[in-house]
């Protein structure tokens, strides 16, 4: 489909919190808790080129506001993989601030070599660009080595990791935590989200949205404008991960993210990255990427003590 080469501008919603930009679905590690890895396995995707994702990205408005910026945070898969990672980045206009998810399995110095630091940076109460930490696949070793060669290059890096549910794994994390904050390195958990030996892990709003034991007909509303590789247009991770419903193309012209409801029959086997309670890009907690409507007769059996307490 032929789609012309100067686009106009496309207004985000204002309830927009997250704009997410997978460059490609692919990783070279295998981790057994992945989350892309909820549901069906992926197919095998289509990427678009670095000026597709220039002009798609580049035509984005309303990012700046006055209660923090929305950056573009560019991620996977593994972000790096794609063949012309650096293009994208060192191309979108610089009113665009960037992000970057990365489990740092690149090389660094080609990093250093390519990308002015202060384009990777911007006001936030967290790094600019965010590791992963996976100890199934990683050397802490490397992986602290390579943190610490950024930070001296005046990149803004941290570490993340998950806490396992496995207390051998969580130790693991622990110690690795502690010994990046000793060498000054910020380095944050999250919680384990998904299930673990039948158990599910994780705090959600609606705690039966990601049972994967029935469906169910639902509106739904989302916080977060997601890119999948090949530049369709998702309305959750969910319908990303699976590869269906997208709901656009961020080469359409006469695409436009609307703050409004969606018709939604997979409610049961939603992503638990869409329904956990987490902080915002503000850090304020309480927030979910997406907002169910139910029918009057189920909203209180769906609806969990968290989502009444923030509510």
């Amino acid at each position: 489909m032929s789609r012309p080469l100067c686009l106009s501008p496309t207004v985000i919603a204002k309830n927009c919190n997250y704009v997410a930009a997978f460059l490609t679905m692919s990783c070279p590690y295998h981790c057994s808790y992945c989350i892309n890895e909820f549901g069906s396995p992926r197919k095998k995707e289509r990427l678009m080129t670095a000026s597709d994702w220039i002009r798609g990205l580049g035509r984005l408005t309303n990012l700046q506001r006055s209660e923090g910026e929305v950056p573009v945070t560019l991620q996977g898969g593994e972000p790096s993989i794609h063949p012309r990672f650096y293009e994208i980045i060192n191309g979108l206009p610089e009113r665009i601030r960037i992000d970057v998810l990365t489990n740092l399995c690149f090389d660094v110095q080609e990093m250093i070599d390519k990308v002015n630091p202060a384009r990777l940076r911007r006001p936030a109460p967290y790094a600019s660009i965010r590791v992963s930490y996976h100890p199934e696949q990683a050397s802490l070793d490397e992986l602290l080595a390579k943190t610490h060669r950024l930070l001296e290059a005046d990149f803004s890096v941290g570490i993340w990791a998950i806490v396992h549910p496995d207390p051998a794994k969580a130790r693991q994390i622990l110690q690795a935590q502690a010994r990046a904050r000793a060498e000054g390195i910020d380095f944050r958990t999250k919680e384990f989200l998904g299930y673990y030996n039948g158990a599910l892990y994780g705090q959600y709003k609606y705690p039966q949205a990601c049972t994967s034991q029935s469906r169910q007909k639902v509106l739904c509303k989302t916080t977060e404008l997601l890119i999948g590789p090949d530049g369709g247009i998702y309305r959750c991770h969910h319908d990303l991960y699976e590869g269906t419903g997208p709901i656009g193309h961020i080469l359409d012209e006469n695409f436009r993210m609307t703050d409004e409801y969606l018709p939604c029959d997979c409610f049961g086997y939603c992503n638990p990255c869409d329904i956990k309670v987490k902080t915002n890009r503000l850090q304020q907690f309480g927030h979910t990427s997406v907002s169910i409507m139910f029918e009057p007769q189920q909203a209180a059996i769906e609806k969990s003590p968290v989502a009444a307490a923030i509510e």
